[in-house]
């Protein structure tokens, strides 16, 4: 059986080495596979994904258990899932969906331990007359309501 608190602070010694690194997911499943997901501040390079991967492989026996490792960094197509990753996407478009089934888009414009801040624009009737102005929104949004938060993919 494959050492999962060994595996633990093998993971946490090698982000540690780079404090721009913070873990997303670690996860034990079928046939001893360990599968660890990183990020970084400012994404995470091959080099670093391999010299995790060596710090945790160097250190378990393989005699002793056969396991395979991948180490990896976030798909971008992926929902966030960490504060941290909240926070290095500042400025960035994000795409919520909450708990009451609503979808919100907007720019992250702040990251608590709690929340989120959103700001978008829309367009809304002219206060008096005809017409429409736009009108930039903002939004408060508890970690608590959101079921899933995305980065938006802009070309």
């Amino acid at each position: 059986m494959i050492q999962k608190e060994k595996v633990i602070n093998l993971v946490k010694e090698a982000i540690e080495e780079n404090p721009e690194l913070f873990l997303i997911d670690l996860k034990f499943l079928a046939d001893n596979k360990i599968s660890v997901e990183v990020d970084g501040d400012h994404g995470v390079t091959l080099k670093e994904c391999i010299r995790i991967s060596r710090g945790i492989e160097h250190n378990l026996d393989r005699e002793i258990e056969d396991f395979s490792l991948e180490v990896a960094s976030p798909d971008i197509a992926n929902p966030l899932k960490v504060n941290r990753q909240y926070k290095k996407n500042i400025n960035r478009v994000l795409t919520l969906k909450l708990k009451d089934n609503t979808a919100i888009e907007g720019v992250l414009k702040n990251v608590t331990d709690s929340e989120i801040e959103l700001e978008w624009k829309t367009r809304e009737p002219k206060p008096l007359g005809k017409g429409k102005v736009t009108v930039t929104k903002n939004s408060t949004i508890p970690f608590s309501n959101i079921l899933e938060a995305k980065v938006k993919i802009i070309f």
